[in-house]
């Protein structure tokens, strides 16, 4: 059974750093996409960052330039390296990841992280 587990989520202030992991455990299957996604109070799930199994990485505009995603293939655990963070940063924080069995796309979500930015 494949599980993401979610760490690195708090409390910090504006400026401010933060660095969250998601470990996948449980997968057969070579992990193709891992990513990223964000929920704020009353508003929809948004992607943040994702990267592929080939390293092409991708950003929404609005955290292009603070935010890092990268990934260690051997340990299948992703990252998101936060730096500048903003109020309007805090959110839910989810990793999903996405393989491939027989062409057919199967995604995983993680439980979430909360990362809450005072001013």
């Amino acid at each position: 059974q494949v599980q993401l587990v979610e760490s690195g989520g708090g409390l910090v202030q504006a400026g401010g750093s933060l660095r969250l992991s998601c470990a996948v455990s449980g997968s057969s299957f070579s992990i193709n996409t891992m990513a990223w996604y964000r929920q704020a109070p009353g508003k929809q799930r948004e992607s943040v960052a994702a990267i592929t199994s080939g390293g092409s990485t991708n950003y929404a505009d609005s955290v292009k330039g603070r935010f890092t995603i990268s990934r260690d293939n051997a340990k299948n655990t992703v990252y998101l390296q936060m730096n500048s963070l903003k109020p309007e940063d805090t959110a839910v924080y989810y990793c999903k990841i996405r393989y491939f069995v027989v062409g057919i796309p199967q995604d995983y979500w993680g439980q979430g992280t909360q990362v809450t930015v005072s001013s």
